[in-house]
């Protein structure tokens, strides 16, 4: 029992991350019709996004301490972060600590206009090209910002820590009755879940809500007859896809205490969430967050050291087993539309 409440938690993260990353796909999707093969890259752009503000809280000066010296006797040189002056040395300490956190102010700003500026300098020429068109230039996309955050970072990986408050495991097992340390969970795992959880309803709530989302749905049913009605669709639809960059860019910066980022990070991800996006139903939001999570939790599943005894390796193929179980039972996937992709 513990074994299988550890692998339902596990589940639980990993499909947080392909619910996320599949849930701005649709958004994209869904709005404008594109197959945007580069919404992994904007994953990894966010997660360097945390890279990025994290280096500058940690910005310092030197300051010569004359009542210390090194081992020749000089007076020691320090490295003290900006902050420190800035807040003092107790608020700059903790800010510097909370910079993952932190770094979503800095990321929401810079995804939304990265995402505005994919869809009207590239995007927006491939609309009514074939669905083929779209997967070569956007997937060439993803490949130049790859090889941009490649000649920038480098190609090794990038510590990010969580806050020190988030640092070590929950106990689940003495919450739930079990011997104490039989089922514990790291922290950030459980905050990146509760994180997800909390922008996808964000999501909904603002499509379903809001004026601006119930045009956008209406857009996404039928755009023409919005458009005669003296909207301009177009401009809330490329407003669209700059929130499903930040979607996107938001995974990828509460991601970095759990996968220290690297330059290749989105291609990770950006195959098993059209997985899940196909799985789910192509132009379907909550068949992308459902079958986010049900993946996720199949995955963590397969990964037990009892299923890998008697299948070996079936947990790097067992979200491509369901994936094609599920589309030869329901070739629209779990929660798909009528017509969506079928022309």
């Amino acid at each position: 029992m513990e074994a299988i409440i550890l692998q339902f938690l596990n589940g639980l993260d990993k499909g947080s991350a392909y619910a996320l990353i599949a849930l701005g796909l649709t958004l994209i999707f869904g709005t404008l019709g594109v197959v945007n093969f580069a919404h992994g890259a904007l994953f990894m752009i966010g997660a360097f996004c945390a890279v990025t503000f994290s280096r500058l809280l940690n910005l310092s000066h030197t300051v010569v301490d004359e009542s210390r010296t090194d081992f020749l006797g000089n007076p020691l040189e320090l490295q003290v972060p900006y902050m420190y002056d800035f807040f003092g040395v107790n608020t700059g300490a903790a800010i510097i600590d909370w910079a993952v956190p932190l770094s979503i102010l800095f990321a929401i700003p810079v995804m939304i206009g990265i995402g505005v500026a994919m869809e009207r300098g590239l995007i927006r020429h491939f609309y009514k090209r074939p669905h083929a068109d779209q997967i070569l230039v956007t997937f060439g996309l993803a490949i130049v910002l790859q090889e941009v955050i490649k000649y920038f970072y480098g190609a090794n990986p990038i510590p990010t820590p969580a806050p020190q408050a988030f640092v070590g495991s929950f106990d689940f097992g003495l919450m739930l009755g079990f011997d104490a340390g039989s089922i514990v969970y790291p922290y950030w795992r459980l905050i990146y879940f509760m994180f997800a959880a909390v922008i996808i309803a964000a999501v909904f709530a603002f499509l379903q809500f809001t004026t601006f989302g119930m045009v956008v749905r209406a857009g996404m049913a039928d755009r023409e007859t919005v458009t005669l009605l003296g909207i301009d669709i177009d401009k809330r639809f490329t407003i669209m896809f700059g929130i499903a960059a930040a979607v996107a860019g938001l995974a990828g910066v509460m991601y970095t205490p759990i996968n220290s980022p690297n330059y290749h990070m989105g291609m990770d991800f950006l195959v098993l969430s059209f997985v899940v996006v196909v799985v789910g139903g192509m132009g379907s939001l909550p068949g992308a967050v459902l079958a986010g999570f049900l993946l996720g939790i199949i995955e963590a599943f397969a990964s037990m050291a009892e299923v890998l005894d008697v299948l070996p390796g079936i947990n790097q193929i067992i979200i491509y087993l369901v994936a094609i179980i599920v589309l030869l039972t329901r070739p629209r996937g779990l929660m798909g539309r009528k017509g969506v992709m079928e022309e």
